[in-house]
């Protein structure tokens, strides 16, 4: 049998994070979150208010989307949108303090449970993983 590498390492990449995703989803799920929401909340708290494009660009959600998590996040009264004073037309998403407080609270479970999801590879293996796979990454951006 022929064997392909690259369609070997596309296969083992796609279940490795499938199953990376899964306890990470649990996770977030488990504090009445779908990811979306909390890639939203994720990035306000360690970045601060952010005004909305960027949140979506980070998060790789389209703008539409980012609207309506957002909507839902305010309702949650997790979150507040803040008018830029510059410019009208950029609008900002800042924490409240029962989102900080909420983050704050539930983070450093979270950072636990992708910890257990990676722990099959040694803290060394996990560098070198991330080495390469940020060589793969910009060679399939610079060739894409």
């Amino acid at each position: 049998m022929d064997r392909n590498d690259s369609l070997d390492l596309f296969v083992v990449l796609s279940r490795s994070y499938n199953w990376v995703t899964a306890h990470s989803n649990r996770h977030i799920r488990l504090h009445g979150l779908n990811p979306t929401e909390f890639g939203v909340l994720e990035v306000l708290y360690h970045k601060g208010p952010q005004p909305l494009q960027q949140i979506g660009e980070k998060i790789l959600i389209s703008s539409g989307n980012i609207t309506y998590v957002v909507d839902k996040l305010e309702k949650k009264q997790l979150l507040i949108r803040k008018p830029c004073s510059a410019d009208r037309r950029v609008i900002y998403a800042e924490l409240t303090e029962k989102g900080h407080a909420f983050l704050a609270d539930i983070f450093p479970s979270h950072q636990e449970a992708i910890e257990k999801a990676v722990a099959g590879l040694t803290p060394e293996e996990q560098q070198q993983a991330i080495a390469l796979l940020k060589k793969l990454g910009r060679a399939a951006q610079e060739n894409y």
